[in-house]
């Protein structure tokens, strides 16, 4: 008997335990009116969540969905037509256990924000390398790899103030953009800095700051009249992400039941690394077992593969990312390892932003060695169209140039296919692209090695200027790398990622020697031409847009012109180490009736007619107008 009594007063604790379970996380956590997203699907996390009993909601429901875990549920409610305020959203008998959900006003104009485009330059940061603004939370309790800037590995303290800090002074260098590395979450234990294997993907890292002081970063752009680019990673999370304990579904992630798993510290059944063969994803004759694996496999063992052919998925990085967009008021995307995704998700993951926000810009990595395959990824590519595909994507990441430009400035002297020529064969295959005004153009980016770095150019200065006027003149839109205007050192090969990442000098109080205010004579050289191109080029309209037009390069010199009907451009690059001697005739088609030009580079000017010396490792870009 008494133990029948035990028994039933177990079950009842049991039953009043579920009864009482609490909604532990809400996300979104709001949303806003007048949104073309209008449905929006509320995930709730909590105990047994899915069995409380009724769902109840201010908002009209639209659909709920159990998942095979029942600590989780998703609630789509209809915000078309509501004003903004606090809506309850409740579970259970009694609706005690309930969360608000706040519509927030949509700011005017929100929908048609215009993103970034080839009249801009977007400086590349990595917070974590570039300043630290608040020294208060460089290690946080609650977050596992504390500061440790000995280590080019660890946590050096950078920080989302450090870069509201120096915006005066990247403004003033003459970009109009900045592209930050990821900010949200990352708890992994080591190579946190990076941030691109998030544990939650609506936080800040508390080691960069704060949602709002993210906001306050766009803020103060904005009144700059610069714009914000947010990195953003719809293939992956991090092994930390707070759903890898206890995932909604199996399907939520890519899992391989024909592999042994090994060493890992979350439940997974099996794992298997990408192959990362990307050119599979456009190859007509690819096997299944291929595919499986170009789409599946995860990126590193620590980043799980999330899986976008499972609906649930794809909204809820639909919903994350317009609600960043939104919330901090963003004027582009960045999208890490774009042709790792599932092909179709992510086609129907931009199309979805692009949707909401027709004007926005979204520049996808593309890390592939062949226009062809680059150009696949691009809206209305006339190469994926060959197989009805179109990823809405509207630009990528010209890898083919950046390959061009490490190797062609080592190569004094001209080849076949060496030297300039690699440029010239570029610009070549620009017939494969929809929109080569849209490409992002670099010298070298947080995941390449450093233009200037130990066994690339080794601090040369007369080769990163021809490079600086190349990407800065050319069609595209521009990206530099931080550092790179002051001539930062580091080499991957060697040392690994982290030494392409070193801290900014200055950025930290007490460093030995500030480039911010007091560069050296050497980092004064780079930075001085850097912000005299950059500054031109801001307001010389036929660069963001003009015609390319260029001429086989001879003797290792490379010219072409960028032109409209009421503006002209010559740009000379000549890599050779001697002088050479232009025949000026031959550029009649590019000249027009121009007779002279102002080289803005030296501020002389160029008599055009005859012939014209061009001094060995020096660039010209000469404004032909008036």
């Amino acid at each position: 008997m008494m133990m029948r009594y035990w028994l039933l007063g177990l079950i009842f604790f049991a039953f009043a335990k579920a009864s009482t379970a609490q909604i532990q996380r809400m996300e979104p956590p709001n949303w806003w009116t007048g949104m073309e997203h209008s449905q929006v699907e509320v995930m709730l996390y909590g105990n047994d969540i899915a069995n409380q009993g009724e769902v109840a909601s201010d908002l009209p429901i639209v659909n709920i969905t159990k998942p095979e875990n029942h600590n989780y549920l998703f609630i789509t409610v209809e915000t078309a037509g509501k004003s903004a305020g606090n809506y309850k959203i409740s579970v259970g008998k009694k609706k005690a256990n309930s969360k608000t959900f706040r519509l927030e006003n949509r700011e005017s104009g929100s929908k048609e924000r215009e993103g970034f485009d080839s009249s801009d330059v977007i400086y590349l940061v990595m917070p974590d390398r570039f300043a630290n603004g608040d020294p208060s939370n460089d290690s946080v309790d609650s977050m596992a790899d504390k500061l440790n800037r000995s280590d080019r590995n660890g946590r050096h303290g950078g920080d989302i103030q450090g870069i509201i800090d120096h915006l005066d002074y990247i403004d003033d260098l003459g970009a109009t953009a900045i592209w930050s590395t990821p900010l949200l979450e990352d708890n992994d234990a080591r190579t946190s800095y990076h941030t691109y294997a998030q544990s939650d993907l609506y936080n800040i890292d508390p080691r960069y700051g704060t949602n709002e002081l993210y906001r306050k970063l766009a803020d103060e752009l904005h009144a700059r009249e610069m714009k914000l680019i947010m990195d953003v990673v719809p293939n992956h999370w991090g092994a930390t992400h707070w759903m890898m304990q206890d995932l909604p579904m199996k399907s939520w992630i890519h899992q391989f039941d024909d592999h042994q798993d090994s060493d890992r510290d979350f439940p997974v059944d099996g794992y298997a690394n990408s192959s990362y063969r990307q050119s599979v994803q456009m190859d007509p004759n690819a096997s299944e077992y291929d595919m499986r694996y170009a789409e599946k496999g995860w990126f590193v063992s620590t980043m799980p593969d999330l899986n976008q052919e499972e609906p649930l998925v794809l909204n809820y990085l639909i919903q994350n990312t317009i609600w960043w967009i939104e919330y901090a008021g963003l004027d582009g995307l960045r999208v890490d390892t774009y042709a790792y995704n599932e092909k179709q998700g992510i086609a129907d993951w931009t199309r979805a932003i692009m949707k909401e926000y027709p004007n926005i810009n979204i520049v996808g990595e593309t890390w592939l060695h062949d226009q062809a395959q680059i150009s696949y990824w691009q809206k209305d590519s006339p190469v994926a169209a060959i197989q009805d595909y179109n990823t809405e994507l509207p630009s990528v990441m010209d890898f083919t140039l950046h390959d061009a430009i490490m190797e062609a400035f080592k190569e004094e002297e001209q080849g076949w296919d060496k030297g300039m020529v690699r440029m010239y064969e570029n610009f070549v295959n620009d017939f494969l692209y929809a929109d080569t005004d849209n490409l992002l153009v670099f010298m070298a980016n947080h995941d390449t090695n450093r233009f200037s770095g130990s066994g690339v150019y080794n601090n040369n200065e007369a080769n990163y200027k021809l490079a600086l006027t190349l990407i800065l003149t050319t069609r595209g839109t521009p990206q530099i790398y931080y550092g790179d205007e002051i001539g930062m050192m580091g080499d991957k090969s060697k040392l690994g990622d982290g030494d392409i990442r070193r801290d900014f000098p200055g950025g930290w109080k007490g460093d030995a020697q500030n480039a911010f205010i007091n560069p050296t004579a050497e980092q004064n050289e780079y930075q001085v031409f850097t912000k005299k191109l950059l500054n031109y080029r801001k307001n010389k309209s036929v660069l963001h847009t003009g015609k390319l037009l260029q001429y086989v390069p001879e003797q290792n010199c490379y010219v072409y012109f960028r032109h409209n009907d009421n503006s002209r451009v010559m740009v000379i690059i000549n890599n050779n180490l001697e002088a050479v001697s232009l025949d000026m005739s031959r550029f009649a088609e590019g000249l027009g009736k121009a007779k002279n030009g102002l080289d803005i580079l030296s501020d002389s000017e160029i008599d055009l007619s005859g012939t014209l010396q061009v001094a060995g490792k020096t660039s010209h870009v000469i404004d032909l107008d008036n």
